[in-house]
């Protein structure tokens, strides 16, 4: 048996191609998981569970169909999706992890993440995600209406693709400093997470040793998970 993750889907109305593939992911592999980890991102833009989107409701109805033949389903918040609640969570019978969750599978301990957190030298955009997890300003934006919420989940979105094309591609990727540091913080040999859209198992030198750190790769043209069995630990890409 093999527990599978995955992460940076970008669900939308406008790429059903993905939305096809994620489905069939759900009915042909994840099916046979010990467990499914979502590790962030799973959708575009989230503007609040209630949010009468029906892509949000298939997709909420296909996991709860999942957990419902015995394979739970864990999710972690990503930078999109980072105002899914507990109604959602109800209704796709997701579990929600903390940002930071570690993990033994198969005897082998795990930290996973969505992986922004590590994104250190992007000054900008940690001040943004400092901004936007205040629970006050959440519990505020969920009070307006529902066309306000969408215009302004748009204009962020725009202005961070604006940010994002100045920026080098160095800067958006992760820190090794602050990957050495989640290492050492949970005394782990191994981590996973996505956000950076870069797929790869990457060996770390630390100072008491080697480390590894496997990264999910986007959802864009093909399927990317991450499958753990108790012999290995593999990236897999495949065709929707």
């Amino acid at each position: 048996m093999a527990t599978l993750f995955i992460a940076d889907l970008h669900l939308s109305v406008q790429e059903p191609a993905i939305t096809a593939g994620f489905l069939h992911f759900l009915q042909r592999q994840a099916a046979h998981a010990d467990a499914l980890y979502i590790l962030g991102d799973l959708f575009e833009i989230w503007i609040g569970d209630d949010d009468p989107c029906p892509l949000h409701a298939e997709i909420a109805l296909a996991l709860n169909q999942l957990t419902q033949r015995g394979v739970p389903c864990f999710f972690i918040h990503g930078n999109r999706d980072f105002l899914i609640g507990k109604d959602f969570a109800r209704a796709s019978g997701m579990t929600i992890l903390p940002q930071e969750q570690l993990l033994t599978l198969y005897d082998r301990p795990i930290l996973i993440l969505h992986g922004d957190t590590l994104c250190t030298d992007d000054l900008a955009y940690q001040r943004y995600r400092r901004r936007v997890n205040r629970r006050w300003l959440q519990r505020l934006f969920l009070m307006l209406p529902l066309k306000r919420r969408m215009r302004i989940a748009q204009r962020m979105r725009s202005s961070s693709q604006q940010a994002n094309r100045a920026k080098s591609a160095t800067i958006m990727d992760v820190n090794p400093q602050a990957v050495a540091t989640a290492f050492s913080r949970h005394d782990v040999k191994w981590m996973i997470h996505g956000h950076t859209h870069r797929p790869a198992i990457h060996t770390v030198i630390l100072p008491d040793g080697k480390a590894h750190r496997a990264v999910l790769g986007a959802w864009h043209q093909q399927g990317s998970m991450i499958k753990v069995t108790s012999e290995s630990v593999e990236l897999v890409e495949f065709p929707f």
